[in-house]
């Protein structure tokens, strides 16, 4: 069984950055592609980036593209969201998860491990 444990969410004032961490139980975190998404409040959840299984290779959604970066380290099995210049609309609690497979998936339902959700607030 993987659990995924997000931490670093908070309050932050538009403009300003947040970093978010995702820990991963088991020995398998560098064999799958891992992924952020976020949910806010009416409205689905959306994907927000996405890594491949070295890091090597990235996908960013278009509303954070420029301003986030994703991350692992594999000998931690750990997974980074660096967000930057953060907006209101940024606002949602926000969720790693384990791709099913090797390569970036972008939709959710491709995605068979989720972590707990941490919330990101955004203040204008």
């Amino acid at each position: 069984q993987v659990q995924l444990v997000e931490s670093g969410g908070g309050l932050v004032q538009a403009g300003g950055s947040l970093s978010l961490s995702c820990a991963a139980s088991g020995r398998t975190f560098s064999s799958y592609a891992m992924g952020w998404f976020r949910q806010a409040p009416g409205k689905e959840r959306e994907f927000v980036a996405g890594i491949n299984v070295s890091g090597g290779m990235t996908l960013y959604a278009d509303p954070v593209k420029g301003r986030v970066t994703i991350f692992r380290d594999n000998a931690n099995n750990t997974v980074y969201l660096q967000m930057n210049s953060l907006n209101p609309e940024d606002t949602a609690v926000y969720y790693c998860a384990r791709s099913s497979t090797r390569y970036i998936l972008t939709s959710q339902r491709l995605y068979d491990y989720w972590g707990q959700g941490t919330q990101v607030t955004v203040s204008s």
